[in-house]
């Protein structure tokens, strides 16, 4: 097994293929022979019988007749059927009359002679009566006969026998011929199924030469051509897909990378300078700072040092594309949205939040859901000016929960809203504010785990407007989450009149 598991494709395919036809000669060729030696047989039976009935109708007729014989010293030779053939001896039918006690009469039979044929003890029952016909293979001289025994006419048996050899020879000669044509059949199938085996498995041989050229050189984009619309076409179209799926996740990785490099240079060098001025300030006599620079330098410092914490939590769980084996569970998305309101309300600079959550229960896993929430908050907020007031909305619609944060900051610029949700991309306008470009990637990246979408637009109080679809779970809203119709449709948000299972939170940040 081990020896044929070594051998190449094309070698076990061209070994199969001479195996199959080797049975199929093999089979056909001992039928034909089978069915030819029956034939042949059948065709001495057919003559022995006539011969047979003949003599036997008229046994007076043939008795003066000479029956043709061996000469003596000949008679009884020979290792009689299967042994070595002599075709040189006595070939034609023989004959021989018996009276009723089984012994040979008439023409060419007395004392001193030999019978013609043997007188077996199934002749003797024949010639007696006891039997119907006898029919046997004896061997006489060199040669195998089939010798048949009837009844005569008028009481007594007839014998006749015809030698076989020509039978023998025949189907000898048909053997020899059969095994050479299979034979040639087996090695012309042989030959036959390598070259069909080189050609069907050329494609396999092109691909096999592309994957290992992909290997050495690491190039991804060296697409494989593909012909024809077989199996193995959707092979090569489906490694195609692979290289260019891993060519956008490596770019994916290597932009990330780069991203990640330039946006954490600025924080680092802020860090590290700030740092270098408090040691040698430290470090020189007389030039010590004040109380309120250090205090203001300690400060910034603290700053950076979040800045730089937020921003490589953020591209932590950026680069965690594929959130791996995390089993997702039943949430109740409007307590996600609920406790990250809270949260943000601690945060934020007396901004008011405007909240009507409808009961949705959505499968997922907490973390990222809460982290997605999050990031929408605190984007809205970040833009929103003091005091000012984000509509958050959480609805339920057949099989989809929508969540809605509106602003009343400056919303979005057209031509932004096609990149809002790329890493690391800031607007013209938000260069100067805090921030890394990372949250709505992120929040992007939670929502295409989740099966959702995200799209971003125009608030109608001017702001932007961030919304989230995701598939529900279970029943999938409470009583006000059925109407489908946008909340910033009517006054008031327009939910369609349904009732909110939380209370409108109105408090400013830092509020009692």
């Amino acid at each position: 097994m081990n020896r044929w598991r070594r051998l190449t494709l094309r070698s076990r395919l061209s070994l199969l293929a001479a195996a199959a036809v080797a049975v199929a000669v093999v089979g056909v060729s001992a039928g034909a022979w089978l069915v030819v030696r029956a034939e042949l047989y059948r065709q001495l039976d057919v003559q022995l019988d006539t011969d047979a009935r003949t003599i036997a109708a008229q046994p007076d007729r043939w008795r003066d007749a000479v029956p043709p014989r061996l000469p003596d010293e000949n008679y009884g030779r020979g290792p009689g059927p299967g042994g070595p053939r002599h075709f040189e001896h006595d070939i034609g039918p023989r004959w021989q009359l018996l009276d009723p006690t089984g012994t040979p009469y008439g023409a060419g039979t007395g004392p001193g002679l030999l019978p013609v044929l043997p007188v077996t003890p199934a002749a003797r029952a024949v010639a007696g009566g006891d039997r119907r016909d006898a029919r046997e293979r004896i061997g006489i001289g060199w040669s195998d006969y089939r010798m048949l025994t009837v009844p005569a006419a008028g009481g007594g048996a007839v014998q006749v026998a015809v030698a076989t050899d020509p039978v023998d020879r025949t189907l000898g000669q048909l053997g020899l011929l059969l095994a050479a044509v299979g034979l040639a059949g087996i090695v012309g199938a042989a030959l036959l199924g390598r070259s069909v085996a080189r050609a069907g498995l050329a494609p396999v041989e092109r691909l096999t030469r592309a994957v290992e050229h992909v290997t050495v050189t690491k190039d991804l984009q060296a697409a494989i051509p593909v012909d024809g619309e077989d199996e193995v076409a959707r092979l090569a179209r489906s490694f195609n897909a692979m290289l260019g799926a891993l060519d956008s996740s490596r770019a994916a990785q290597r932009m990330l990378v780069e991203d990640a490099g330039h946006e954490l240079r600025t924080p680092l060098t802020s860090l590290r300078t700030n740092i270098e001025l408090l040691v040698r300030a430290e470090a020189t006599p007389g030039r010590t700072l004040s109380a309120e620079d250090r205090s203001r330098l300690l400060g910034d410092l603290e700053v950076q040092v979040v800045e730089l914490t937020q921003l490589t939590n953020e591209l932590v769980e950026l680069a965690r594309e594929d959130p791996g084996p995390v089993p997702v569970e039943a949430v109740d998305l409007s307590e996600v949205v609920a406790s990250a309101v809270e949260r943000v309300r601690t945060r934020g600079a007396g901004i008011v939040f405007d909240t009507r959550l409808a009961a949705v229960t959505v499968a997922g896993r907490p973390a990222a859901l809460e982290r997605l929430v999050l990031n929408l908050l605190d984007n809205a907020a970040k833009w929103s000016p003091a005091g000012g007031t984000v509509d958050v909305r959480l609805t339920g619609t057949g099989a989809a929960a929508t969540l809605t944060v509106a602003d009343r900051g400056p919303g979005i610029d057209d031509e932004d809203l096609p990149r809002v949700f790329e890493r690391f991309y800031r607007a013209l306008s938000a260069r100067s504010m805090p921030g890394s470009g990372l949250g709505l990637a992120i929040v992007a990246q939670a929502v295409e785990q989740h099966g959702g979408t995200v799209t971003a637009g125009r608030a109608a109080t001017g702001g932007a407007l961030l919304t989230v679809t995701l598939p529900v779970s279970g029943p999938e809203a409470g009583p006000g989450g059925g109407s489908g119709a946008s909340p910033w449709a009517g006054p008031g948000g327009g939910t369609g009149g349904g009732q909110d299972s939380s209370e409108v939170l109105r408090k400013p940040v830092g509020g009692p």
